[in-house]
């Protein structure tokens, strides 16, 4: 009696240990899943899927994640189906707003600890996630960069004598001494699908801000600074310097800039020899120029220097975005992966791959995988003048018709003023709704 006791006891006392480790290493299948949509795609892609690997290793759940470079008109489709994600991250928080406008979207403040948030991460982005004003928290951001960042291989400028520029007539000074030699001077590449033309919009959402400064930049984003206005008009025709007179600036003219992928930007600036010896774009670029040649080494292959002020008076400007995660379905698995991306320990894993910056303030510097990314981090950390990204924040038709404005004007600047006033039009109708 006692041995079969003593048996059965064994038994039982196995069979919950079995349970506990299944449970804490996804070994069972009743965990469950979550359904995830976002826009990255390749090392992007698998970034993410590296972040949300030790969640499921811990918890068991797994991450359904379907990949679109057109998530406004999928997700938007998908609500209207009644046939959402559990969970979209988006590059646009003013997308996740109209659903959260909507009713669609659920209030994360029971799924994180919004004490803990409040600490973790500057109260720009907390109140980013809180845009209908009403308490509730609707969006968390997880991964940043900083924009207006010029980037330029040393090796290429040390061989021609070209200095950094460090002001805006030095940078105009230095275009024109590298067109004077043969070549172009900037690349520029603006298609991505749908939402072709936003880099074009980060050109003109800098010069905005440090020319014009915060005020006009908010009223612009709010709708109430017409497009035709002057400060808005002299931020295109600053633009249209950068481009030159028929885009003669720019690697490969109008049709190369309109038909060549966004993250392609920086090919033709490490051919041998360059067709061009800068660009303009974000942070996370530097992904892309890894992907495209692995054996690109930043600070000796790629450096950059931040877009030069046009304005004394709104000196250390800089326009910043973020990814951010809104919820569909309240489920706990869905909850625990949202808790779970608000994390030092998650966004540590995309920062240490390169290409992300780090919403939570935790992360440590040395997390960074090298000195440009930690330099950039940095600017996040010391913006005297920081301003979200200013067409991610627009409704979504004036957003859609301000980069298709850009495609227009790439191709012939001289339509500027009717290219302006037909944005006026979007403008007075797309805040209403």
């Amino acid at each position: 009696m006692r041995s079969s006791s003593l048996i059965r006891a064994v038994v039982v006392a196995l069979a919950a240990i079995f349970a506990a480790v299944a449970c804490g290493t996804g070994g069972t299948q009743s965990a469950g899943s979550v359904k995830v949509i976002a826009v990255w795609t390749g090392q992007e892609q698998a970034a993410f899927m590296a972040v949300v690997k030790p969640f499921t290793d811990s918890t068991g759940i797994k991450i359904s994640y379907e990949s679109t470079r057109d998530e406004d008109a999928i997700l938007t489709s998908r609500v209207a189906a009644g046939n959402p994600p559990d969970l979209a991250a988006a590059p646009s928080p003013q997308l996740l707003t109209q659903f959260a406008k909507q009713g669609k979207v659920v209030a994360l403040n029971d799924a994180v600890d919004v004490n803990a948030l409040q600490q973790s991460t500057a109260k720009t982005w907390v109140d980013l996630g809180e845009p209908l004003h009403d308490g509730k928290l609707y969006q968390i951001f997880s991964w940043a960069a900083v924009k207006g960042l010029i980037w330029y291989d040393p090796k290429n400028f040390s061989a021609k004598g070209y200095n950094v520029p460090n002001s805006w007539d030095s940078l105009q000074a230095l275009q024109t001494t590298i067109k004077g030699a043969g070549t172009t001077p900037w690349c520029i590449t603006v298609n991505s699908g749908s939402a072709s033309g936003w880099p074009a919009s980060d050109w003109l959402k800098e010069i905005v801000l440090s020319q014009s400064g915060p005020d006009v930049y908010d009223k612009w984003v709010a709708g109430t600074q017409k497009w035709t206005s002057p400060e808005i008009k002299q931020a295109w025709q600053t633009f249209g310097q950068i481009l030159g007179p028929n885009d003669a600036n720019v690697y490969g003219g109008s049709q190369y800039v309109l038909a060549t992928d966004f993250g392609a930007v920086g090919t033709p600036m490490f051919a041998s020899p360059p067709k061009c010896y800068m660009l303009n774009q974000a942070s996370f670029i530097t992904s892309f120029f890894t992907s495209a040649n692995p054996a690109l080494q930043a600070g000796t292959d790629f450096n950059f220097f931040p877009l030069p002020d046009l304005s004394s008076q709104f000196t250390g400007a800089h326009v910043v975005a973020g990814d951010s995660w809104s919820m569909f379905h309240e489920t706990s698995q869905a909850k625990q992966l949202i808790k779970y991306l608000t994390t030092a320990d998650a966004q540590a894993i995309w920062v240490k791959r390169g290409g992300k910056l780090a919403v939570n303030k935790q992360v440590n510097l040395n997390d960074y995988p090298d000195v440009l990314s930690k330099e950039s981090a940095q600017i996040i950390v010391n913006t005297q003048i920081a301003k979200y990204d200013a067409t991610d924040n627009m409704p979504a038709d004036m957003r859609s018709a301000a980069w298709k404005g850009l495609l227009d004007f790439i191709q012939n600047q001289s339509k500027l003023d009717s290219i302006l006033k037909s944005l006026d039009t979007v403008q007075a109708s797309a805040y209403k709704s």
